[in-house]
């Protein structure tokens, strides 16, 4: 397999097997994408190892059916799963599953549209994160801006696990809106434990007249609070077709972070992430 960036967040789904609610207002993109669509979209570009994350298909069903697509595309490289946090012991038995998969490197429960805004800071959402890094897995935080200040609390409540924070915590970039999130951004890095994805921006930015100026102070805070040591791309395909190409965001990304050392660079597009997610 030919050298490349590392892919720390690409979904993959299949509209014929599952149905995905989630995807019914997203005409463009509800179709099936596969391995095989990202090697026609990236082509030269595409990524020598992927990590999947989960899209919301049956959880244990979807575990199954990325092992096979990982038997037939050796780039994916290891998955995050979904896992309900607050469902005690339910939520123990899940995890206990989950680490019988290798593939399984981490767990995903995506709180994002929860209208309580603190729902990730309730004690059955912390202890089932806590029973995560018990396990050895790692956990992806999907959210909302609003919802930041409840991470970091989540964050700080769970020392023994591993997290990174997805799509940058999901700020308003068509707003140009700033504050509160830098502070919620600066609280979240000051604990060792939280990485974060240079992914999924675009799309929040507005889809079709984004430019990377838009991008770039949102950019330029999280390298300058958690580093490029604690910096891993994502692509966020095929989402990210919403806004743009993979190619283009990829180029985006690169040009975002162009001004460091070329050791930090390569961190951020490969080694943090093999590290991560023990990817090898």
């Amino acid at each position: 397999m030919a050298n490349g960036h590392v892919d720390a967040h690409m979904h993959f789904w299949d509209t014929e097997r599952w149905r995905y609610p989630w995807l019914d207002p997203l005409p463009s993109i509800s179709k099936t994408h596969t391995p095989e669509d990202i090697h026609a979209e990236a082509d030269a570009q595409v990524p020598s190892q992927i990590v999947f994350v989960e899209c919301g298909a049956p959880p244990m069903e979807e575990v199954v059916w990325v092992e096979e697509l990982a038997g037939r595309e050796p780039r994916i490289a290891g998955m995050v799963a979904f896992c309900r946090m607050d469902a005690g012991v339910e939520t123990t038995a899940s995890i206990r599953e989950l680490t019988r998969h290798p593939i399984v490197r981490g767990v995903r429960h995506n709180f994002q549209d929860e209208k309580d805004i603190r729902y990730c800071a309730s004690d059955a959402f912390v202890d089932g994160v806590r029973a995560v890094g018990d396990a050895g897995l790692s956990f992806d935080i999907c959210c909302y801006h609003p919802q930041l200040a409840a991470v970091v609390e989540l964050v700080s409540r769970c020392p023994g696990t591993k997290f990174v924070l997805d799509h940058f915590g999901k700020p308003g970039i068509a707003g140009q809106i700033l504050d509160p999130w830098r502070r919620h951004i600066r609280e979240l890095a000051a604990l060792p434990n939280v990485a974060c994805k240079l992914s999924g921006i675009i799309t929040e930015a507005h889809h079709t007249n984004w430019t990377i100026e838009d991008l770039r102070p949102y950019a330029s805070h999280v390298v300058g609070t958690f580093g490029p040591r604690r910096l891993m791309f994502g692509g966020d395909w095929p989402v990210a077709k919403l806004a743009g190409s993979y190619l283009r965001w990829l180029e985006t990304a690169r040009a975002l972070v162009s001004h460091l050392p070329k050791t930090d660079i390569d961190a951020i597009f490969s080694e943090n992430a093999r590290a991560f997610y023990r990817l090898g």
